[in-house]
């Protein structure tokens, strides 16, 4: 390997300063080739004799022939080239990157190694199964709660409230939907209190999964999914399916509810009574399921009898009417019996809650494709 330039003229494996012909290898002078070079360095590893030309060339050099001896005849030739303005590649030390590397103090795969080191030691006397995977969990939320969840402002606090939404089993679920589609057969509508509240805080009740009074956000949310979906098929039953039903259905619900989550909640101002955004969004989510309803009995009763609209808006009559007296005893039992003295008054506030039901389920219906 060697860096060599001819001044004197036309020499093979060497530069041409006055204007002749050159050839691949060697250290080209850029700035004085008259010839039309590229203008940079060219880097070339060689066997010997074609590192210095003939025996009697002048532009040998003894030193860097030494700093830079030839490679072996069992060594393939290499040749590289390089502008002038980079330099030759280095060796890399693989060992020196691999001691530069900041290595992470805890990867959440290290929760699979404590599991399976547990299970290698626990016939032998050693820690067992339940301890290893205590500490691997307990060594992952430490992880969450200090790294990840704490990156994006507010994602902690919320994803802990809406974790008490989410609270619910099969039997919640069942007892819920039965207490919206018939809730004349219900007695029970206060909910339950875990800690009583204070002047100065307010009340703790008990997640939904122990009290099927407690507002949830799974049934509104399943709810919603499946009668967009059941639109989606009325629409294709009829030929008129477009992928834009999807969240045009899915927006016109959406923003129906924001509004009418924002009247409720400014009377509930006006009246100066707390109360949560996500439970309001909860009760009144809870249309959904009647939506639903609705959409399946007529769809099937279409496609059988040819009955889809009528038995639609029969089906709607009923589940309407059981919303409106579900929100009208949900917020009966949620609104204090002392309110703002200047306020609208509570009876007037309550009545006008269930009937925003009948008018919301009439304006969400789907029934042009029945």
């Amino acid at each position: 390997m060697s860096y060599y330039g001819n001044p004197s003229g036309n020499t093979t494996n060497a530069g041409n300063v006055s204007g002749g012909s050159s050839s691949q290898g060697g250290f080209y002078a850029g700035s004085n080739n008259a010839s039309g070079s590229n203008g940079g360095y060219s880097y070339s590893q060689q066997q010997p004799q074609s590192a210095y030309g003939s025996e009697g060339s002048a532009n040998y050099n003894t030193q860097q022939w030494q700093s830079n001896p030839p490679q072996s005849a069992s060594q393939p030739q290499q040749h590289q080239m390089y502008s002038g303005t980079s330099l030759p590649p280095q060796p890399s030390n693989s060992n020196s990157t691999h001691h530069n590397v900041a290595q992470p103090f805890w990867n959440p795969a290290t929760a699979a190694t404590m599991a399976a080191v547990a299970g290698s030691i626990s016939g032998s006397g050693g820690f067992s199964n339940d301890t290893m995977l205590d500490l691997a969990s307990s060594a992952g939320k430490s992880f969450l709660q200090s790294g990840s969840a704490r990156m994006i402002p507010g994602l902690e606090s919320t994803m802990l409230t809406l974790r008490h939404y989410f609270a619910v089993d099969n039997k919640y679920v069942l007892r819920k939907m039965q207490k919206v589609l018939f809730p004349f057969l219900s007695k029970q509508w206060q909910r339950q209190e875990r800690e009583p509240g204070t002047p100065d805080t307010p009340a703790q009740y008990d997640l939904p999964y122990l009290d099927e009074n407690a507002p949830d956000l799974y049934v509104p949310v399943m709810s919603l999914i499946t009668y967009v979906l059941l639109c989606a098929v009325c629409y294709g039953k009829a030929g008129q399916f477009n992928p834009e039903v999807l969240p045009d259905v899915t927006t016109k619900c959406f923003m129906t509810q924001v509004l009418e989550v924002l009247a409720i909640r400014f009377g509930f101002y006006t009246m100066q009574v707390p109360v949560p955004f996500l439970d309001l969004f909860a009760y009144t989510g809870y249309k959904y399921l009647g939506l639903a309803l609705n959409m399946l009995v007529a769809l099937v009763l279409g496609t059988v009898f040819a009955l889809g609209t009528r038995a639609y808006y029969v089906t709607l009559f009923w589940t309407a009417s059981a919303m409106a007296f579900f929100m009208l005893k949900t917020m009966a039992h949620n609104i204090p019996s002392r309110t703002a003295a200047t306020g609208p008054k509570r009876e007037i506030v309550v009545i006008v809650f269930a009937a925003l039901q009948l008018a919301t389920m009439w304006f969400m219906s789907q029934t042009k494709f029945l």
